[in-house]
């Protein structure tokens, strides 16, 4: 009878390839996909697709079979193989499980044996020094951060400190924070939250000043003091990387020097057109005197601005927001004294206004930062709480028309000191509130008016009056989520958001 039906099923072959001309050799179905499918890193979700079944015939491929050891955790659809289950390595660190292809006549392929692995990750909580619980972390009050790690001022090799900033290395993904000294900058190697680690000590370029500031440019930093000539210092951070564990800290040189002015109290840097812009300098009134550092070690003068007051900080970015008009152009907000401009310095031969705004109670226009969609500017005034009372205010303009901004809102914390620096990570707003600590704000209904606090560290426990004592800077842009802080008065710290 096996023979009967086997030699109809060829007669039929034959008929069905005659009325074409060809001839049709009765093939199996092949599995050409491999033995090996996709592994996994474990705790990622359910549902991930694991291996794409690819097969070849002669005759239509019309469906796949399962089978096998781990068949039963697993869905086919289609062709694709998906986990049913999250992948955890501790549970389960391998999967194996067989398919098979047939075709329109119900040949079966031969059994392919498929396995992938699922990629152990180191789940232990990184490392803290103090919880935040019943709202302190040791001695410092704190409210849904912890401390992970503080340096002092004289370990540091300072009398006080002031900015901060952050540099990941490309090649080995090590953080380091750079921390502004009055005798210069130190670095330091924080990827063993436990130990971080003091690599080494740049010295200031001519005396020693309470007013220094950092930035990077790719593997590079540039600092800038009001410290009488000291210019623009640049160092090669990637110097960072060749110092061993276990080496004592090494007092570094500058790789380069810019003296195209000589004191400046602020410096910043667009990272995408490889300008750097320093300001509060000897040099255009004041206002952003700019640097081509294309070339990191041969820093050239590319001219400056000088049309409107005295600038003592800025953001320039390359422009994508909602304003249509100033797209890919490079735009500067300035925080000048006593008031807010916006520069199109595209042109750095032809830098031109495109507005200016003031406020009501204006103290001292100190800095801003943008919203991460380029909508809103949340400035920082310095002295308004000092000169007319109440709490750390900050002032929110909507720029949606560059040229024509308005007050969108006022945003007040819950203490009266004085608000310093302030960054945009997201939706969430980063303050340096003196001696309030660091003080995280989220911006998620900002449209409505409405910015919430949602967590703070005081590296500053005595008070939290208006003074000029605690926090300097706060940089929250490490991918690890550990944030660093500078403290005027007590050194550095790390935290990051508790668990």
């Amino acid at each position: 009878m096996k023979k009967y039906v086997m030699l109809l099923l060829f007669l039929g072959i034959i008929a069905y390839s005659c009325d074409r001309s060809v001839l049709l050799e009765i093939t199996l179905p092949q599995i050409i996909s491999g033995d090996t499918g996709i592994d996994l890193i474990e705790n990622t979700g359910a549902g991930q697709t694991v291996y794409v079944i690819v097969a070849t015939d002669n005759i239509e491929i019309t469906g796949y079979s399962l089978g096998g050891q781990d068949a039963d955790l697993l869905s086919l659809n289609n062709g694709v193989v998906s986990l049913d289950t999250n992948p955890d390595f501790e549970t389960k660190s391998s999967y194996s499980f067989e398919v098979t292809a047939n075709d329109a006549i119900g040949n079966i392929s031969e059994i392919k044996t498929v396995t992938f692995s699922v990629i152990d990750v180191d789940e232990s909580l990184p490392y803290v020094l103090r919880f935040c619980e019943n709202g302190f972390a040791g001695i410092y009050p704190c409210n849904n951060y912890d401390l992970v790690g503080h340096i002092d001022l004289t370990t540091l090799g300072g009398n006080s400190g002031n900015d901060c900033w952050g540099w990941t290395d490309p090649s080995s993904g090590k953080e380091y924070a750079l921390m502004g000294l009055n005798t210069g900058t130190s670095f330091i190697d924080i990827s063993d939250l436990e130990f971080p680690r003091i690599v080494g000590f740049l010295p200031t370029h001519t005396t020693n000043s309470s007013w220094r500031d950092i930035k990077t440019y790719g593997n590079y930093a540039f600092i800038v003091s009001e410290a009488s000539g000291h210019g623009m210092q640049v160092f090669d951070l990637t110097k960072l990387g060749e110092i061993a564990v276990g080496t004592s800290p090494v007092n570094f040189t500058e790789d380069a020097h810019y003296a195209g002015f000589g004191d400046a109290h602020n410096i910043v840097i667009n990272d995408s057109q490889g300008y750097a812009y320093a300001v509060g300098t000897n040099t255009y009134n004041g206002g952003p005197h700019f640097v081509d550092i294309s070339n990191p070690l041969n820093p050239v003068a590319a001219g400056g601005y000088g049309e409107d007051a005295y600038s003592h900080d800025a953001q320039v970015v390359t422009y994508n927001g909602p304003d249509n008009d100033y797209t890919g152009r490079e735009i500067l907000i300035g925080s000048n004294q006593n008031e807010v401009v916006i520069v199109d310095v595209t042109d750095k031969a032809n830098p031109t206004q495109i507005s200016a705004i003031n406020y009501p109670n204006i103290g001292y226009t100190h800095q801003g930062w943008f919203t991460q969609d380029l909508t809103y500017f949340i400035l920082g005034d310095e002295l308004d709480e000092l000169n007319f009372g109440g709490n750390t205010k900050n002032i929110v303009f909507d720029f949606t028309d560059l040229d024509a901004p308005v007050i969108h809102m006022n945003y007040f914390s819950p203490t009266p000191a004085i608000d310093h620096n302030g960054y945009v990570k997201g939706t969430d707003y980063y303050l340096a509130n003196y001696s309030a600590g660091i003080r995280v704000v989220d911006l998620t209904n900002i449209n409505n008016g409405t910015m919430t606090e949602t967590g703070f560290f005081d590296t500053y426990p005595s008070n939290n009056n208006a003074s000029f004592n605690g926090v300097w800077n706060v940089y929250p842009y490490f991918s690890s989520g550990n944030i660093i802080i500078s403290d005027i008065n007590t050194g550095f710290y790390i935290v990051r958001k508790s668990n």
